[in-house]
């Protein structure tokens, strides 16, 4: 594990410890982050701690394609529920991705020094959110970083107040993104309910390889 300094630099992620971390400090400049999410890197620390970069073996990823729509999504979708919005208001949505409560996390990682950065990651485009709307109320959201180049979409988080919003919201996302003919959305690490969404581990070595294009 490496610590930072203010050179724009990381280390080769084979450097990463058996659980994916790679390095400590540096900072949350639009450049770093950039370089951080194109080498397979991204932050992930809570309130009180250094700035923690990581790099997990294996890497959850979603192939666009692979998306499962399971027969209650589609009901969902077919009652038109929700209206679902791009960078209508990413603030909204990055506050309320902090504020959720999640099993086994005690505070959030989502500090206001990462709130800061990823403000400064959309102003510039490169960070994108989706709004989840009923009855004119937000309702659910998400955020990431999208890398057109590479044709990856880095998933970030997602908030739900509602049951579902959250599940039509991300359906949305990948639509939109296989659409701009994206290969995969990048969701870091594995979780059962990803899993149920089509989402599956595969080795960092692939992941870096649709990075690399």
């Amino acid at each position: 594990m490496q610590l930072l300094t203010k050179e724009l630099h990381f280390p080769n992620v084979s450097e990463a410890s058996e659980d994916g971390l790679l390095a400590v400090g540096g900072d949350l400049t639009v450049e770093r982050l950039l370089l951080a999410y194109t080498s397979g890197i991204f932050p992930w620390y809570e309130a009180g701690q250094p700035i923690l970069w990581w790099s997990p073996d294996p890497r959850m990823v979603l192939f666009v394609e692979d998306f499962k729509v399971s027969k209650s999504l589609q009901k969902i979708l077919r009652k038109q529920l929700f209206t679902v919005t791009f960078n209508q208001d990413f603030k909204a949505v990055i506050h309320h991705c902090a504020r959720v409560k999640r099993d086994g996390q005690y505070g959030t990682w989502i500090t206001q020094e990462m709130m800061a950065g990823y403000l400064q990651l959309h102003k510039q485009g490169h960070a994108i959110s989706f709004e989840v709307w009923q009855d004119q109320q937000l309702v659910g959201g998400g955020y990431g970083i999208q890398l057109p180049e590479k044709k990856v979409f880095c998933g970030e988080s997602m908030f739900s107040l509602v049951s579902n919003a959250s599940k039509v919201g991300f359906y949305h996302l990948v639509e939109k993104y296989k659409a701009a003919a994206y290969d995969l959305i990048d969701c870091q690490v594995y979780t059962q309910h990803l899993e149920s969404l089509g989402a599956q581990e595969i080795p960092r070595a692939k992941f870096l390889k649709h990075l690399s294009f």
